[in-house]
């Protein structure tokens, strides 16, 4: 073996040695390099640039109290009238005086003119409301509108000076896990930061249009319409609501997602209410089964279970119908949709494609105005004569309709269907909410007037292949789908 074979064998442990600690030095320069930027160091700059559009909101209302026992003697006690002389005794039986009841809150300064953007419930009934700026400066703010549903409020001052201001960024790129940072007035001790990330995505708590972004950044009373910023300092949600059993924050809070905020905001400030789009129908989300029932691939979209006089009734859509896109977008379920429809505008004419009779069929509706629709009865057929006819099927007893039914159920002289008289409660139809005295008015998608449309209806669901039947029920006027396994 020559010399320098030798020398490269014996430099070779080395140099590889050497290698491989440069590799791992750049691996742990890149770890830090991602440490550092998924951890910042401080919210400290971004708090000076976003510190100056956040505002304290105090409103005062005016209270006439009536004279009321203490909280601990139920209205009505026998103690009542001793309580009541207690507090007239001691200077608090006056209760009929007018006095002022303050609430604090927050909000932020969307323009340089002046609007501010809080919730509806910081500033519902106030008599005067007034608005404290970092720097100090106070001014009162007048209601420009108000959106109950989303429990947003829009605010207007009038000030001297152009006012430092945020936009909104788009909540729909928000990811969880994104660092976020809450600004406000907690518990009435000003300004105040608070960060976190955002827990979660799409929360619904109570709302029609609900879409929460949850986050555990510390919010508290007092932080209630506040911004929730994300790291580039835009706003990403409105701080609304704290999940807790104490009503201090355990860091569950939601804030309404600025998409949904912004759209609000926008047609207060253009009309001073809300302008939102109307379809017309009732609908329900599709289940498994339901959607097995119809011959549908996966259960998704939203059934249609009454089209009462409106903008679908017109555009001939029907009961039973399952809308699966609208507008060019696809339906996944009816909390969706109903959000897309109420941010359409009103008067555009769009394409609705539903599922009908195992096709796809497209209409053009014209989307009404939602704030103006009125519920209307959809039309019924009239009643066919004949004897009624009593019959149990899938764990059901059913009745045709008789006078004495529709007196009993207090149902219209020309409403149609099958009465249910009896549920098994160890049938489907028991688990699945259907009831004595509720009425079955379609089978299969289509109107049943007798026990022998039922039965007809349930044969051609069996020669289809069908494992189950779709019934549109009505429990107290109110409809919804139910699927039923044909095997009971």
């Amino acid at each position: 073996m020559t010399r320098q074979a030798l020398a490269f064998r014996s430099e070779t442990p080395q140099t590889l040695r050497a290698f491989w600690l440069g590799v791992l030095t750049v691996l742990m320069l890149l770890a830090q390099t991602l440490s550092a930027r998924a951890l910042p160091e401080s919210f400290a700059d971004l708090a000076d640039k976003i510190s100056p559009s956040v505002v304290n909101i105090t409103t005062s209302t005016t209270v006439t109290a009536r004279s009321q026992p203490s909280p601990l003697v139920p209205e009505g006690s026998p103690f009542e009238d001793f309580f009541r002389e207690f507090q007239d005794r001691n200077g608090g039986g006056d209760d009929a005086r007018p006095r002022r009841s303050q609430a604090l809150g927050s909000g932020f300064v969307i323009s340089e003119d002046g609007y501010i953007v809080t919730n509806n419930h910081v500033i519902e009934n106030a008599d005067e409301i007034e608005i404290e700026f970092f720097n100090g400066e106070r001014l009162d703010a007048t209601l420009v509108g108000t959106d109950p549903n989303t429990d947003i409020a829009l605010l207007k001052v009038d000030a001297e000076q152009p006012l430092p201001f945020v936009t909104f960024g788009d909540s729909d790129i928000a990811r969880v896990g994104d660092w976020v940072v809450a600004m406000g007035n907690p518990l009435g001790q000003g300004f105040s930061v608070s960060a976190g990330i955002v827990s979660a995505r799409n929360r619904a708590l109570s709302g029609t249009y609900d879409d929460y972004i949850q986050t555990d950044a510390a919010i508290n009373r007092g932080n209630s319409g506040g911004p929730l910023f994300n790291a580039e300092g835009q706003v990403i949600g409105v701080n609304t609501a704290i999940l807790s059993p104490n009503g201090g924050s355990i860091g569950i809070g939601f804030s309404m997602a600025s998409n949904v905020v912004s759209k609000v905001v926008d047609q207060l400030k253009e009309y001073g209410e809300t302008r939102r789009g109307w379809l017309g129908v009732r609908i329900q989300d599709v289940t498994e089964d339901m959607a097995e029932a119809m011959g549908m691939d996966t259960a998704k979209g939203a059934m249609v279970t009454d089209v009462p006089e409106g903008p679908a009734e017109a555009a001939g859509m029907q009961a039973g119908d399952v809308i699966m896109s609208f507008d060019g977008v696809d339906v996944e379920d009816t909390r969706g949709l109903v959000r897309q429809v109420g941010n359409t505008s009103v008067g555009k004419t769009v394409r609705v494609t539903v599922w009908r009779d195992g096709e796809m069929e497209t209409l053009r509706v014209t989307l009404g105005r939602r704030e103006n629709a009125e519920a209307v009865p959809a039309a019924q057929t009239q009643d066919l004569p004949g004897d009624p006819e009593v019959m149990d099927l899938m764990g059901m007893s059913l009745s045709e309709l008789t006078p004495d039914l529709r007196e009993q159920l207090d149902l219209s002289e020309d409403a149609t269907g099958l009465v249910v008289t009896d549920v098994d409660e160890m049938a489907d139809a028991f688990e699945k909410g259907v009831r004595a005295g509720d009425v079955i008015t379609d089978a299969g998608q289509q109107k049943v007037t007798s026990i022998a449309d039922l039965q007809e209806r349930i044969k051609s669901a069996e020669d289809a292949g069908r494992k189950s039947i779709l019934l549109l029920v009505r429990q107290n006027g109110d409809p919804r789908f139910v699927a039923l396994p044909l095997d009971q």
